[in-house]
This record gives C-alpha cells, sequence and structure tokens, in this order.
C-alpha cells in the first residue's frame, strides 16, 4: 500500500465531504476511493470514517490522524515544489482572497498584469467577504482590511480605506443632511450585515469613538447591494470608501457626516509565516505592493 497515496485520498474525501467528491477532484473512480480508504484502515488496524448514505465524518481517531498527517503531505509539497524549481525561479500556481468589491476593482488589474508579467505562474483569485484561513483553505496570500490581531503570519501594509456614511442626492434632498450621529436615528438605513460591526456604526477617532445603532430598513449581504439600494435613495448607507469611489465621482452618491469618520482600516497583504519563501509568493508580493499602495 502508498500510505502517502492513502494519507492524500483521506484528505481529499474529508475536504470534497463525501467519497465521490474526493473521486472527481482527484479524476479516479469512487470504487477506488473506498478502497484505498479500506486498506489505510486495515493498516493502521482502526476505523477512520464513519460512512452512511449521504455523509461521512471522522472518527476521534480519524481526526488525529488527519491533523498529524497535515504536516506531512505539507512538507512533501514544499520539497516537490524546491525539486521543481518553484522556489528558484517564478512559475507555479498562486491562491490569492480579497473581498468581493476590492478584489474586482484593484486586485484583478494587479493580478492580469502579473499573470502577462509571468507567463510561467497561474492564479486562483477567490473574491469573498468571508475570511479564508490561510492554512486550512490553502491561501497563498490574502488581502485583509482590517486590524489584525498577533499571529505567526506575515502583513505587508500597502493603505488604508476609510468607513464612509453616504446617500443619493434625492434622499439627502428629501429627508435632509445628518449633521450629528445622533441624527441617524430620524433617517432610514440600509445596513451591509457582512461589515464588521455592521450594527453598531462607530465615529470619532481613537479612545473618543463613540458607537451609533441605527435601525435598519432594509438589510443585505454584500457592499453592491447595500450601494445600489442607496443610490435608489432607499437611505444611508455605510460602507468602504474604495467600493463607492465611482458613484460619488459621478454624484449618483454623497458622503456625510465626513467630521465624524471614524480611524481608517489598514489594507494588508498576509501570508503564513515561513522559513523559505517561494519565488512566486515573493515576485507577486514585490509587484502588487507598490500597485496597490498606488490604487489606494
Amino acid at each position: 500500500m502508498d500510505r502517502i497515496e492513502a494519507m492524500s485520498i483521506l484528505h481529499n474525501v474529508v475536504e470534497a465531504g463525501s467519497l465521490s467528491g474526493a473521486g472527481r477532484r482527484l479524476g479516479i473512480p469512487l470504487s477506488t476511493v473506498s478502497r484505498k480508504i479500506s486498506d489505510l484502515e486495515t493498516h493502521l488496524g482502526t476505523q477512520l470514517l464513519v460512512r452512511s448514505t449521504r455523509s461521512i465524518s471522522l472518527t476521534e481517531v480519524g481526526q488525529a490522524y488527519v491533523a498529524a498527517t497535515r504536516r506531512i503531505l505539507e512538507d512533501l509539497t514544499e520539497a516537490e515544489r524546491t525539486a521543481a524549481g518553484e522556489y528558484a525561479v517564478v512559475k507555479g500556481r498562486l491562491v490569492i482572497t480579497a473581498p468581493i468589491v476590492f478584489g474586482r476593482l484593484q486586485m484583478l488589474p494587479v493580478v492580469t498584469a502579473f499573470l502577462q508579467a509571468y507567463p510561467e505562474t497561474d492564479v486562483r483569485l477567490v473574491l469573498a467577504d468571508r475570511l479564508l484561513h490561510l492554512i486550512d483553505d490553502h491561501v497563498d496570500l490574502a488581502l485583509r482590511i482590517a486590524s489584525l490581531p498577533d499571529s505567526s503570519d506575515v502583513a505587508v501594509k500597502v493603505g488604508t480605506v476609510r468607513r464612509v456614511v453616504c446617500a443619493s442626492p434625492d434622499y439627502l434632498e428629501r429627508r435632509g443632511c445628518p449633521q450629528t450621529p445622533r441624527d441617524l436615528a430620524d433617517h432610514d438605513v440600509v445596513t451591509f450585515s457582512a461589515l464588521p460591526l455592521s450594527e453598531a456604526w462607530k465615529f470619532g477617532k481613537g479612545a473618543a469613538s463613540r458607537p451609533a445603532t441605527p435601525r435598519s430598513r432594509l438589510t443585505v449581504n454584500t457592499a453592491e447591494a447595500a450601494i445600489d439600494a442607496a443610490i435608489a435613495g432607499v437611505g444611508l448607507t455605510r460602507v468602504l470608501s474604495y467600493q463607492i469611489a465611482d458613484a460619488v465621482a459621478a454624484g449618483r452618491l454623497v458622503t456625510v457626516l465626513d467630521g465624524h469618520a471614524p480611524d481608517p482600516l489598514p489594507v494588508s497583504l498576509v501570508y503564513p509565516g515561513q522559513e523559505i519563501l517561494p519565488r512566486k509568493l515573493r515576485a507577486f508580493i514585490d509587484f502588487a505592493t507598490p500597485r496597490l499602495k498606488a490604487g489606494l
């Protein structure tokens, strides 16, 4: 039995959530996946998976085994990358994640230019407003818009963005322009639920910041929907400055309460700390950093 192959198949089963899903990912028959897992369980003398007609789950022993073998597979992958030259030349595949709107407006043009500059590289760009885990989700580089907690990850700051409150000119003409955060109680509000602390809008700088909790007449789960609703005159919304730059320039939205804005949020490129940085990742960071700084 090829134990490395069996470990890899087991990890794919866990990630895919089923034996058939792992087979599709690996391009091998379901019967082969099932046999390899059974052979591994026989070799170990224990059950790793609990199988049902609809799903699979790890036994307690299986959970420990998957956790213990993850590092083995990661070390093997790194060794193969080194042997293949990924640490010596700019080649290979990068997985990069960024928030949806920022990714489309700022990161995608950088990735496109990078691919043209480095023809032996490939990029999988994952745009999501939820945070992907660098290790568990196999992400090489993440763009984060937030104050970062202490960790072993490495962060390269590329700029800042502001949290802004905005509305359409028609709405402000009908309902008036709020002068202080307290005035929000008299206004209709569109809430973007994926934005951190979306229910409590903070105003003011540093230790002097104060929360305001306006009543939301409409709650959406993407910034684009919140912006579209604000342009349509539904109410005020709070988003990040880069998300409405085009709408403000075109006169479709107007920012308000700018004098009460909270501290800006740092924008950083984040990657897992590691002893040897692949050339493809180093090249992308060096390529993207000045371009993102210029865009911000």
